[in-house]
This record gives C-alpha cells, sequence and structure tokens, in this order.
C-alpha cells in the first residue's frame, strides 16, 4: 500500500489539503494517510499525530518566545515522519515550519519525494531563499503563475495548479431561515482563522458592529469561524448582547452566507480570494503588535497585502492595515461603499478581470492530486 504524509501548519492549510486528498480519495482508495493536520482532514477520516493548534503561531515575536517549542515539534514530526516512511510528503503552506521539516527527513530518508503545496511567497521577502528549496523538495505547486520565473531561475521543478479557492464547489442547500432575518441584508466578518488573529480583530470588529447598529436597522452579521475559535467568538459576542450577529463554522453554510451577503469584511489572507470569487464587494484588515509590524515594514518588497491589489500594483480592494485599522475606519469604508453601488460594480469587475488570469484550466485540486498520483506511480 502506497502511504502520504500530510503536513500542515494552520487551518488554512489544512482546508487546501483537504481539497486535494478529497480528489485522490475517489481515484486511489488503497492510499495510506497520516498527518499534521486539522478538522478538515479529520472529517476525510486522516489522523494527525497531534493537534493543529500546538503548532499554530503568528507573528515574529511569538516565535521567538516559542522557539524551543517549535523546535521539539519539528523533531517529533520529523521522527514520525521517518517512522511512517510515507513515498510522498506532501506539504501544504505555513513553510517556516512544514518547509523546516521537509528538509530534515529529505536529509534522512532522501527517498522520500517531498512536494509542497503553495509556494512560499518569495516575491514578498527572503528571495534567496529558492537557492536552499533545490536541495531538498522534489516540487513545488505554484497558485499563481507569475511565480514560476522565481523557480525556473533555480531549476526546481514546478507546476502552476491554480487556486482551490477558485473552484466552483458543489454545495448542499441548507434552510438559514432560523438563522438570519430575511427583512436584513448580511455582511460577512472574517476574523482570521488563527486565535491570535481573532483576539486582536474581533473587539475591533464587534466595535464597527455597535457603531453600525446606532445608524441602521437593516442589516445582520455573521462571523465566519473555524471550529477551533468559534466559541471564543460566541462568548465574546454574548457579552455585548448583539441580536442581529450570528457565528457559523459549517462549511458548506459558510458559502452560503457569503453568498447572499452585499459585503464582507475580511483579516487579509486566503479568505479574500473566496470572497472575490463568489463577487462579494470587501474590504481588507489587518493588525498586528508594534514589533512584528516594524519588522514586517523592514522585510517585506511590496505595498499591499492583498493578492489582488498586489497583483494589479494598485488598491482594487481597500486595505485597513495596522493603525487604520479601527473600528471608526472599518465603519466609515464600508458606509461609502454600501451608499455606492457603482463603487462595488467596479471592483468586483476589476476582480473578476483579474481571477481569470490566475484560475488553472481545470480545477487546482485535481491538478494536485494527478501530480500526487504520478509520484506515487
Amino acid at each position: 500500500m502506497k502511504k502520504i504524509f500530510i503536513l500542515t501548519g494552520e487551518p488554512s492549510g489544512d482546508k487546501l489539503a483537504s481539497t486535494v486528498i478529497t480528489k485522490l480519495q475517489k481515484s486511489h482508495s488503497d492510499i495510506e494517510y497520516l498527518s499534521v493536520g486539522g478538522s478538515h482532514l479529520n472529517k476525510l477520516g486522516i489522523k494527525s499525530i497531534y493537534d493543529l493548534k500546538e503548532i499554530t503561531y503568528i507573528g515574529f515575536t511569538s516565535v521567538i518566545l516559542n522557539l524551543f517549542k517549535i523546535r521539539n515539534k519539528i523533531n517529533e514530526t520529523v521522527n514520525k515522519i521517518i517512522e511512517f516512511n510515507p513515498d510522498i510528503l506532501f506539504s501544504v503552506d505555513s513553510p517556516d515550519f512544514t518547509l523546516r521539516v521537509a528538509k530534515k527527513v529529505k536529509s534522512i530518508n532522501p527517498n522520500i519525494k517531498t512536494i509542497h503545496y503553495v509556494a512560499p511567497q518569495v516575491w514578498v521577502w527572503r528571495e534567496g531563499r529558492v537557492k536552499s528549496f533545490k536541495k531538498f523538495l522534489d516540487h513545488v505547486l505554484l497558485l499563481f503563475n507569475f511565480e514560476k520565473k522565481y523557480f525556473d531561475k533555480e531549476n526546481i521543478k514546478n507546476t502552476f495548479v491554480g487556486h482551490p479557492l477558485l473552484e466552483s464547489k458543489e454545495n448542499v442547500k441548507t434552510d438559514l431561515s432560523n438563522m438570519i432575518d430575511d427583512n436584513k441584508k448580511i455582511i460577512s466578518l472574517f476574523a482570521g482563522s488563527r486565535t491570535s488573529e481573532t483576539n486582536i480583530l474581533l473587539p475591533i470588529l464587534l466595535n464597527f458592529i455597535k457603531l453600525m447598529n446606532e445608524k441602521f436597522n437593516k442589516y445582520n452579521f455573521v462571523f465566519h469561524a473555524t471550529d477551533q475559535n468559534k466559541s471564543l467568538i460566541k462568548n465574546e459576542i454574548q457579552k455585548k448582547n448583539f441580536s442581529n450577529v450570528e457565528v457559523i463554522s459549517d462549511e458548506n453554510i459558510k458559502t452560503q452566507i457569503l453568498s447572499n451577503s452585499i459585503f464582507a469584511v475580511a483579516k487579509s489572507g486566503t479568505v479574500s480570494l473566496e470572497i472575490c470569487n463568489l463577487k462579494i464587494p470587501s474590504i481588507i484588515i489587518y493588525k498586528m503588535n508594534f514589533i512584528n509590524f516594524l519588522i514586517v515594514k523592514f522585510l517585506v518588497k511590496t505595498k499591499f497585502a492583498n493578492i489582488i491589489n498586489i497583483i494589479n500594483k494598485k488598491e482594487v480592494i481597500p486595505e485597513l492595515i495596522q493603525k487604520e485599522c479601527n473600528a471608526k475606519e472599518i465603519f466609515r469604508s464600508v458606509v461609502y461603499f454600501l451608499k455606492n453601488p457603482d463603487l462595488m460594480k467596479k471592483q468586483i469587475n476589476e476582480i473578476n478581470n483579474t481571477l481569470d488570469e490566475i484560475k488553472s484550466r481545470t480545477s487546482s485540486s485535481m491538478e494536485v492530486s494527478l501530480i500526487l498520483q504520478k509520484y506515487l506511480s
């Protein structure tokens, strides 16, 4: 029996990996899996060697504070992978963790094929890293076509597969009448998949809702949460006594809610592409502690945080970062859009043109699963 070890480092990577494995399981039922994964892989019946929360750190300072713990987790993970002895180590995103593990695994057992999904964003910072990748990566799978030049330059085998969040989904329709008041329009909110992100952004978003409720009485607000942070968000909402705020973690319901939203306020990250793909106007928010911000500002080469803005070299989707990420600024931006439907239409048109350039010809997850199959044969 062939074996694949799936290595993720955070909930978004767990979700991306699950889209691929779902396809692979349909065509190959004879593969044995083990992982460092979360709820999405778990739903596919794939065991994780430990809880994903144990390695989900955000920001430079938290990484530094947990260096000893991270090093131990890397070594523990490497030992488990070597013991499992997979044909493929399939690592997904979170390069500061997953690629450190892959490098060690390859040095111990060069026969294990290392395939990494979601290339490190070398176009944002640390382009020099690419040279070192060819020593331990057999294949890099790219979400964006413009990334190819960085890996071609170093003769690293790579394939542009497109972004799985841009795939059309088959969703089971669910009755949402108990959750949402039909007389009110929906604004979707995304406070981040990591608890550390949610802790920073949730109070800001709750204050934004307070400002909206003081001005209007025609909106429902829905937080799109992970299974891990759903309770945290619910507890904070209860303290505010809001009657028009809900929290959802079910993926199918999330997509339906987002599809029926008139606007979204989202933490900078991959979720923005889901929002764009469903043609929902939005703004991007992000905030980190001051030391992390100074480090990022010094290292990062790009002017924007959002991929749509980076590709267009202009702010198609407004970004409220750091001190601009506050309840009043979010309120002003959202209200300005809601009062200007033409502005929302213009944003969606520009986004659609951009998405056409970064979608794969078929299906991202299918293309990745086909590459995995080639390495197994």
